[in-house]
C-alpha cells in the first residue's frame, strides 16, 4: 500500500507528535510518504498527483481547509471509485467534516483510528457538494458567514489564533457595524421552480452541524447528511431581534429544527442557484472564495472514499 500524508511544515507541535506517531507507525508497514504544503492550495496540487500516480491512500493532516483542498486534488477529474481513499488526522480549530465522520477531535487519538482502519481496510464513501466547480465536505455559504470567514482570515493573517472567541467576536462587529442589513441581495433559483428572492444570506450544509462555537454545534440544518443531498438555511429578515429568535433555535442547549416565517430551510437539495444582485462574499469549508454575482450549489452522491 502506497499512502501519501500531506502536511504543514509550520503546523503546531501537537500535529508534528501527530505525524511523528503516523510516519514512526507505519514504518515497515506501508509505504508512507511526507509532503508539506508550501502555499494555499498545494495541497490540491499534492492529492491531485497522488491520484495520477496511483496512490492508495492520501492523509490530510491539517484543519477543513487542508481536508478541502485534499478532497479537490483526489477529484480533479471527478468521482473515481478506483482512486485513492481519502484519511483525516485533525488538526485545525473547527474540524467539521472529521468530527461528522465521528474521528476524534485531538490529532494523536485520530491518528491511532487512522491506523486500526487502514490495517482492518475500513472506508466508507460519502457524499460531497459542489459550489462551481470547488466540492465541499460540510458546509458553503453566501453573506455575513463568508464576510465573518473574510474578515478572521485576515486577522489570521496578522497573527491572530483562530480560536472560537475570536469567531464570535468578528461576527458581532460585522453584523452590527459592516453587513448590510438593509438590502437584501439573494435570489434562490431552483429547477421547475419559480426564484425566491429577498433573502441576505444564504447557508448550504452537506452535513450537521454547521459549524462549532468550542464544544458547541452550530446547528441551523440538522437534517443535513451525507447521504442526503444538500440542506439550504436562509433568512429573509436580518434584524436584531428576528436573528436573536435564530440563534435561540440553532446553539445549545435549545438546538432543534429552526422555524419562522422569514427561515427559509430547504431539505434534500440537487441543484440551486443562488443568486445575488451585488457582489456578495462567498465561502466554502471555512475558506473565503472571494464575492460572486452568483454560485451554483449541486449535490454529488458517492463522491469520495474516507478511511474510517
Amino acid at each position: 500500500m502506497r499512502a501519501l500524508l500531506i502536511a504543514n511544515p509550520k503546523a503546531t507541535t501537537t500535529s508534528r507528535r501527530a505525524r511523528d506517531v503516523l510516519m514512526r507507525a507505519f514504518a515497515g508497514e506501508v509505504r508512507l510518504e511526507l509532503a508539506e504544503t508550501q502555499r494555499r492550495g498545494h495541497a490540491t496540487e499534492l492529492a491531485a498527483q497522488a491520484a495520477a500516480e496511483g496512490y492508495d491512500v492520501v492523509i490530510a493532516l491539517g484543519g477543513d481547509g487542508t481536508v478541502n483542498e485534499a478532497v479537490n486534488g483526489l477529484l480533479t477529474n471527478g468521482p473515481a471509485p478506483d482512486g485513492p481513499a481519502l484519511a483525516i488526522v485533525p488538526t485545525g480549530s473547527a474540524n467539521v467534516f472529521a468530527r461528522a465522520l465521528g474521528m476524534q477531535n485531538n490529532p494523536l487519538d485520530a491518528a491511532g483510528q487512522v491506523l486500526e482502519a487502514l490495517r482492518a481496510g475500513r472506508s466508507r464513501t460519502v457524499g460531497l457538494g459542489q459550489a462551481g466547480t470547488r466540492y465541499f465536505t460540510f458546509c458553503a455559504g453566501m453573506g455575513l458567514d463568508a464576510e465573518v470567514v473574510h474578515a478572521v482570515e485576515r486577522l489570521r493573517d496578522s497573527g491572530s489564533r483562530a480560536y472560537s472567541t475570536l469567531y464570535a467576536r468578528t461576527a458581532l462587529r460585522q453584523y452590527f457595524v459592516l453587513t448590510d442589513r438593509r438590502r437584501p441581495a439573494l435570489t434562490l433559483e431552483a429547477p421547475s421552480k419559480p426564484p425566491l428572492g429577498h433573502i441576505f444570506i444564504g447557508i448550504v450544509s452537506n452535513t450537521a452541524p454547521w459549524t462549532y462555537a468550542g464544544r458547541w454545534p452550530i446547528d441551523p440544518s440538522p437534517r443535513a447528511s451525507f447521504a442526503t443531498g444538500l440542506d439550504l438555511f436562509a433568512l429573509r429578515r436580518f434584524d436584531l431581534l428576528s436573528t436573536l429568535g435564530v440563534m435561540a433555535q440553532i446553539v445549545p442547549p435549545f438546538n432543534r429544527l429552526p422555524r419562522g416565517g422569514h427561515i427559509l430551510g430547504l431539505h434534500d437539495l440537487s441543484e440551486f442557484t443562488l443568486r445575488s444582485r451585488r457582489p456578495i462574499a462567498f465561502q466554502v469549508d471555512g475558506d473565503y472564495l472571494g464575492q460572486r454575482e452568483f454560485v451554483t450549489f449541486r449535490s454529488v452522491p458517492k463522491a469520495v472514499r474516507v478511511v474510517i
